[in-house]
């Protein structure tokens, strides 16, 4: 029975762990894996991502908005045309007492096509044309606003898949060492030259090994499946394996380039960047309502006009229409006023709300790259670290072959390996976050290579 289930964790862990090919739908054990870069990630889910198709449609509403025609700088043309008719029962009483009776038909018909234009309003038209032109800027900023938070979601979920597969590969090579352990213990209990309690002991650390490697397969799973999600795939279980076997991070990263960038290219203060610009178009399309207004109207026409009874049979009429229209608000019993006063503490709120993104950037910064230099430091120490950690273990198991060396202290070895692998794994991961969250506080996360 033992040996059964030593193949099946073996047979589990060469499916999960496969090495990825250039083709899809390798079959590995039984199971189709389908091998992707990065790149084929972002392009995937660029088109099939939910938030990034709803804002996409977002970003056409702003633009669609955009004309001169929705901000009341054209004039507007209208064709109507009417019918109507009155049948009346006359009854005409006289002092005389006579009395005369009529029955009279009216009808008319009217038709007409009407131009009406504002040309004048105090510059309200304008300030609302140029604040739908900034509407349509923060569609396309709030469209790269989401596609710089699912690039980034993408590549920390593609490298989180990376480091758990990793992690993954480092247990099940320590369960192919408690295997041979194992073994080894086994043939030697047979022949008396071991203990019963070293052969227990043997299965005991397989079976913790096998059981660590079973748990790391489930988390493997289940990024496997986040990726899925953030791709929007139909086949949420799709065995997706990343192309790359190990984290290539950025260790040149600059701060006072990333502080530069962050002030003319991150796209939330960019966005806060255009609500105050709003803010001012709303203050002067306020102020507009002090200057008086002027509109005009034309149009062409025709009536026509008959009837049963009267001096005339009937009355056609046709020809052009001109009008013109001035106005001026006096009093509105201070609601003019009211409104300016709000719209410029929407100005102020804007500007403070500007700076707050400024502040929280600084921070930020200094946080991550306070992480990321730590990290790369730690990375040079963990790199020395699992040399001397393979070397004392490939000694350990030299020396335990040759039966120098106990059970208990081969595992602390093997053991040793196993954390120094995954402080190294953890660190390079570590690192790619940082290099992610950087890169998206600059704004460069959509041109820079990741």
């Amino acid at each position: 029975m033992r040996t059964i289930h030593i193949r099946l964790v073996l047979a589990a862990a060469a499916a999960v762990i496969g090495t990825a090919a250039p083709l899809h739908g390798q079959q590995v054990e039984g199971q189709a894996l389908y091998p992707v870069s990065l790149e084929d990630c972002i392009e995937t889910g660029l088109q099939n991502n939910y938030s990034v198709r709803i804002m996409r449609n977002l970003e056409k509403v702003a633009k669609n908005n955009a004309t001169r025609g929705n901000a009341g700088q054209l004039p507007t043309v209208g064709l109507s045309a009417s019918y109507g008719g009155t049948n009346y029962s006359n009854t005409y009483n006289y002092p005389d007492g006579t009395q005369t009776k009529s029955a009279s038909l009216n009808n008319n018909i009217q038709a007409g096509l009407d131009v009406n234009w504002t040309l004048f309003d105090g510059f309200g038209i304008r300030a609302n044309y140029r604040k739908l032109q900034e509407l349509k800027l923060q569609g396309e900023l709030d469209m790269r606003l989401t596609l710089e938070d699912f690039v980034a979601a993408v590549t920390s979920e593609y490298f989180h898949l990376i480091r758990q597969r990793i992690r993954l590969r480092n247990l099940y090579r320590s369960v192919t060492l408690s295997r041979e352990r194992l073994r080894i213990v086994q043939e030697s209990f047979h022949i008396g030259a071991a203990s019963g309690l070293d052969y227990q002991q043997a299965q005991v650390d397989f079976n913790a090994d096998t059981s660590d490697y079973l748990a790391q397969t489930e988390l493997v799973r289940k990024s496997v499946i986040n990726l899925n999600r953030l791709l929007a795939l139909d086949d949420i279980e799709r065995k997706t394996v990343p192309a790359d076997s190990a984290i290539i991070f950025n260790a040149l990263l600059d701060r006072d380039k990333l502080w530069d960038r962050a002030l003319t290219n991150n796209t939330s203060l960019l966005i806060a960047m255009s609500d105050q610009t709003v803010s001012e178009l709303d203050l002067q399309r306020v102020q507009s309502r002090n200057y008086p207004y002027l509109k005009i109207n034309a149009g062409y026409g025709y009536r026509n006009y008959w009837y049963t009874n009267g001096t005339y049979k009937d009355n056609n009429q046709l020809g052009p229409s001109l009008g013109a229209s001035m106005g001026f608000t006096l009093f509105d019993a201070g609601n003019r006023r009211r409104e300016q006063m709000n719209a410029r503490l929407d100005i102020e709120n804007s500007q403070l709300r500007q700076a707050q993104i400024e502040n929280s950037l600084k921070a930020d910064l200094a946080s991550l790259w306070m992480a990321y230099q730590n990290n790369l430091e730690m990375w040079n120490i963990e790199k020395s670290n699992l040399g001397v950690a393979r070397s004392n273990f490939e000694i350990a198991m030299e020396r335990y072959r040759l039966r120098e060396l106990s059970g208990i202290e081969l595992r602390e070895a093997q053991l040793s390996l196993l954390q120094s692998e995954e402080r190294l794994s953890t660190v390079e991961y570590n690192i790619k976050i940082c290099e992610i969250s950087l890169l998206m506080l600059s704004g460069d996360i959509l041109t820079c290579d990741l």
